[in-house]
């Protein structure tokens, strides 16, 4: 591993030592990694930064923090635009989304509450959503996706250490759902691109694969497997198909329309799990040698990018079996709890509000043609931004 780590660097400085000209010209953002150093180190917060999330349209990226804080910084210039305060307790979680034309920010703390902010109104608290008996530990606005999904993008989800999830709608604070099935804390949340699955992990070490798009809101499958409680998920972006589908045997990809087929793990037993929506674990990457905390799938859909309580992010190659092809050692000084992907721009297609189309981690769905489905997804240029926090109290920003 050291070896390959070693290459990796070696091969990473080679790839920075190239005439500027040249490199720009080969920049494909499917396959761009980061790098460090960092762009932005940006320091403000006074404790634990606990979560990242980017705006789907301007370049605003808000973190939540232990020390019951929300900032919001321009990722752009690296400068602090805003503090918001309201919670009583450490901020778990910040998701951006909601309906058309009406982009929200959602926090949830150890308060056992949700806050809904107006970043239109200098993020004024407009409303506060009351139901979880424990810590709220995640939040995610569910994007309206295609036409007939359940979602007209008023929805959110919320996992919270009372062992349920819980669906709100965000224009009457009305909690509409709740799900029950995990045995202990549920940590992390995923909704598919359409809206119509969800993928939840937590200490009771299964995945569940929710499908809320039927009346009952049916469970589909639990993914079992993990030796230690489970901290993040992920749901693999059509654009991953091609990779994951011939480790699934599967001989051909399945369409772009079919949003919940693959899914990532990622635990405190230190590996990561990739697995096909039958439950079957498809990989299992071994290279961290603490926690994995945040999960995301490139959106080119080739890598799966992980960091952890080791300090380090790494950069995984589904094209290889998952093999470990990128590590930054010294991402950040302390353990790593976060890891946003900016959402990519979506180019012109009529009545498609590029909102909807960010992904459940923050992902942007590449130009989805390629999949050969057929389907009508728009065409999203993928921006090379990355986004990490940490115990280290700083948001770190790479970019290309």
């Amino acid at each position: 591993m050291d070896l390959e780590s070693r290459n990796a660097a070696l091969q990473s400085e080679l790839d920075n030592a190239t005439p500027t000209s040249l490199s720009r010209r080969n920049q494909d953002p499917t396959s761009w990694l980061p790098r460090s150093p960092p762009r932005h180190s940006l320091e403000s917060h006074r404790d634990t930064i606990n979560c990242v999330a980017f705006h789907p349209v301007f370049s605003s990226v808000a973190s939540g923090s232990d020390d019951c804080t929300i900032k919001v910084w321009d990722w752009e210039l690296g400068e602090l635009e805003k503090t918001i305060k309201g919670h009583t307790r450490a901020v778990q979680d910040v998701d951006y989304g909601g309906p058309r034309g009406g982009i929200l920010l959602a926090s949830c703390s150890s308060d056992l509450t949700i806050k809904l902010w107006d970043p239109a109104d200098d993020y004024k608290n407009i409303r506060n959503l009351h139901g979880h008996d424990h810590s709220v530990s995640a939040v995610r606005f569910i994007p309206s996706g295609a036409a007939g999904a359940p979602s007209s993008g008023n929805l959110l989800v919320s996992a919270s250490r009372d062992k349920s999830l819980k669906i709100w709608d965000v224009t009457t604070g009305y909690c509409v759902k709740t799900l029950q099935g995990h045995t202990g804390w549920v940590r992390a949340v995923c909704p598919t691109l359409d809206g119509r699955f969800l993928i939840s992990t937590g200490d009771d070490m299964t995945a569940r694969l929710w499908d809320i798009s039927a009346p009952n809101s049916e469970h589909k499958q639990t993914m079992v497997g993990h030796e230690h409680y489970n901290e993040c998920c992920a749901l693999a972006p059509p654009m991953s198909y091609q990779y994951l589908a011939p480790l699934a045997g599967l001989k051909k990809y399945p369409p772009a329309t079919s949003t919940a087929e693959f899914v990532a793990t990622g635990s405190r037993d230190k590996t990561i799990k990739v697995w096909d929506a039958r439950g079957t674990c498809l990989l299992t990457l071994v290279g961290h040698d603490n926690w994995v905390r945040a999960l995301l799938f490139h959106p080119g859909g080739k890598y799966l990018l992980s960091v952890s309580d080791d300090k380090t992010l790494r950069c995984w190659d589904l094209s290889q079996a998952g093999k470990c092809v990128k590590v930054l050692s010294d991402a950040h000084e302390r353990f790593i709890t976060c890891l946003k992907w900016a959402p990519g721009i979506v180019k012109d297609m009529p009545g498609v509000y590029s909102g909807a189309h960010e992904a459940q981690n923050g992902e942007s769905h590449g130009a989805l043609k390629a999949n050969g489905a057929g389907a009508a997804v728009p065409d999203v240029q993928i921006r090379c931004v990355i986004a990490t926090g940490g115990v280290d109290m700083k948001l770190r920003i790479f970019a290309n």
